[in-house]
């Protein structure tokens, strides 16, 4: 395999001919080894870098500060790196220093040599395109990283909401299935009152179809992109109107709504955007793990636990209990949002540590936000497709268990008042005696009728006064 050498200001490196990077990422490479976990393995942030130098690319040649020639190789080059065609070649460590730089010259890189190829060129041929003369034209790494990052965001959450909604969905799904099925509903795990199991899943599903509308205000908030700010929002280097132009452009190129933001130097340095998305992933990942742990306590058993619902078994749950089947989709559901509720206060941290006109920890939340929707991603659709579509409910069991409680004494307050039925309630659990032989046997406080009348299903579940 042949070398080509390239030099930076530090000195020269002998770079792989077969390789479309060059001298920066080469060292970016040897710097970082950090997550382990390279920029091509998210290729919507690949993806994104390919539209905003393409968008820069458009505006340069249409302001006449890029050759058109030059710029039409990027674009080109540009259209490839955004179809995937190279994203081998993004090798950089998500985590790294140097506010993204490493990033960012990773694309020019790539994008420059891929349009000296289509030139007839070799690789590091920069006089005919240059990473940075050319393809990082009025850019800095302070307006290409985070426009990139932002565009990239967008789509990720896209696909994200998309497997929420679906999540939702299937827990809608066994709500309507669950609509007859009678159980205990409990308040800090004590029996409470009467409920429809139908009604718990529809409440599973109700609580995370509201996390959408929050992960759509969050997309809004990071559609306002700071392209044209160049180093710290001053536009330095940048010819007049590309700012609004690039933006025009890339709204085109990527179908997205972005907005060029209204104060570049406070763009340039602010992260709020980021800090507020990592909360509602963070809310979403708390309610979706207290799911988990209802699924878990109501599966408990099978003989000596809850056991108001099955879960599909999905492996052998001991190496030295034969038959025990644990929940194992739930509890990896609750580690991942143990895991995206550390990357909040990753990203909290990394935030607050901006200094001036730059916050150079941004490589870290791109990071961890990346990190925490793929994994959140994928434990939601693990959980639906492993879990939820299969769950069963022992509807004999749930309505034994309500007839056999003390909370349905709850019911009668109306009719015999509260000190009635506290005696009632202390004489079964005292005795064993259910309440129902208490109120109309024994101590006759109900008849038979309005006891039949108080305590069918339709008003277990849907109580309406009654005296």
């Amino acid at each position: 395999m042949g070398k080509r050498i390239e030099h930076d200001f530090l000195g020269e490196k002998e770079i792989p001919q077969d390789v479309y990077y060059g001298i920066q990422t080469l060292r970016a490479i040897e710097n970082f080894h950090i997550t382990g976990i390279p920029l091509m393995v998210e290729p919507v942030f690949v993806q994104a870098l390919g539209y905003v130098k393409k968008g820069a690319a458009m505006a340069n040649r249409d302001l006449g500060v890029l050759d058109k020639n030059i710029a039409e190789y990027i674009i080109k080059a540009c259209d490839r790196v955004i179809a995937g065609e190279f994203n081998n070649q993004f090798l950089s460590d998500l985590i790294q220093g140097g506010a993204g730089t490493s990033v960012n010259m990773n694309a020019n890189e790539v994008i420059a040599n891929i349009a000296l190829e289509m030139m007839g060129k070799e690789k590091g041929q920069y006089e005919f395109c240059h990473p940075n003369n050319h393809v990082n034209c009025s850019q800095s790494t302070n307006d290409a990283y985070p426009t990139a990052f932002r565009i990239a965001l967008i789509n990720k959450l896209t696909g994200y909401k998309e497997i929420l909604g679906d999540l939702a969905g299937a827990f809608q799904a066994k709500g309507e299935e669950f609509k007859d099925v009678l159980k205990m509903g409990r308040t800090q795990l004590q029996d409470a009152v009467p409920m429809s199991m139908g009604d718990e899943f529809k409440a599973f599903a109700t609580n995370i179809n509201e996390e959408l509308s929050r992960i759509e205000d969050s997309k809004r908030l990071i559609s306002e992109i700071n392209m044209g700010a160049t180093a710290i929002g001053t536009g330095v280097n940048a010819p007049k109107g590309y700012a609004a132009l690039v933006t025009k452009y890339l709204a085109e190129i990527t179908g997205l709504e972005l907005v060029l933001a209204g104060d570049l130097i406070e763009a340039t340095y602010d992260t709020g955007a980021y800090v507020q998305l990592s909360g509602v992933l963070k809310r979403t990942a708390v309610k979706i793990s207290k799911i988990c742990n209802d699924l878990r306590l109501l599966s408990s058993g099978p003989r000596t636990g809850l056991n108001e619902i099955n879960l599909p078994p999905m492996q052998p749950g001991s190496s030295i209990m034969p038959g025990k089947v644990n929940p194992v989709i739930p509890e990896v559901v609750n580690q991942t949002a143990f895991y995206v509720i550390g990357a909040d206060l990753m990203v909290t941290m990394a935030a607050e540590a901006g200094q001036l006109q730059l916050n150079v920890m941004e490589p870290t939340i791109s990071f961890a936000l990346f990190t925490a929707i793929t994994y959140m991603s994928n434990a939601c659709k693990t959980l639906k497709d492993k879990c939820v579509v299969g769950i069963t409910a022992n509807a004999d069991r749930t309505r034994e268990m309500v007839m056999q409680s003390i909370g349905i004494v709850t019911q009668l307050n109306p009719i015999i008042g509260y000190e009635k039925c506290s005696a009632i309630a202390r004489e079964a659990l005292e005795t064993g005696k259910s309440v129902h032989d208490l109120a109309v046997k024994e101590k006759q406080w109900v008849t038979q009728e309005k006891w039949d009348e108080i305590f069918t299903f339709d008003n277990l579940i849907r109580p309406q006064f009654i005296q």
